[in-house]
C-alpha cells in the first residue's frame, strides 16, 4: 500500500468525515520520495478543539509513518461549519529548498 493510501485509510478509519483530501506534494520537495503530504480533513470530531489538539489527533494516527520517513504534513483541519465558511484549503507555498534534489 502506498504511503498516500495508508494515510487516507488511517484517517478514514479513525474519524467521521465530511471531506478528506490527501495530496502527495513530495514532487515539490524530495525527488522520488513520498515524504511531504497535504491533508485537508473536515470532521465533526474537531468541534470544540483548538488547532493544536486537532493536529495532535492526526499526528497520533501517523506517528509510526513519521518515524519511517514521513517528513512533513501540511494539515488543514476543519469542522463542517468552518469548511462551509472557508470553501477550500489554502494553496501550498512553493518549496524553499531543503531536501529537494534533481
Amino acid at each position: 500500500m502506498s504511503r498516500q493510501a495508508l494515510i487516507e485509510s488511517r484517517v478514514r478509519d479513525a474519524l467521521p468525515l465530511q471531506h478528506l483530501e490527501v495530496l502527495n506534494e513530495s514532487h515539490n520537495h524530495s525527488a522520488g520520495q513520498d515524504t511531504h503530504f497535504k491533508l485537508v480533513v473536515v470532521s465533526p470530531a474537531f468541534a470544540g478543539l483548538r488547532a493544536v489538539a486537532r493536529h495532535q489527533k492526526i499526528y497520533a494516527l501517523l506517528a509510526d509513518e513519521m518515524s519511517r520517513g514521513l517528513h512533513a504534513l501540511a494539515l488543514h483541519l476543519y469542522t463542517p461549519e468552518e469548511w462551509a465558511d472557508a470553501g477550500a484549503a489554502p494553496e501550498s507555498p512553493a518549496c524553499r529548498g531543503g531536501s529537494k534534489h534533481g
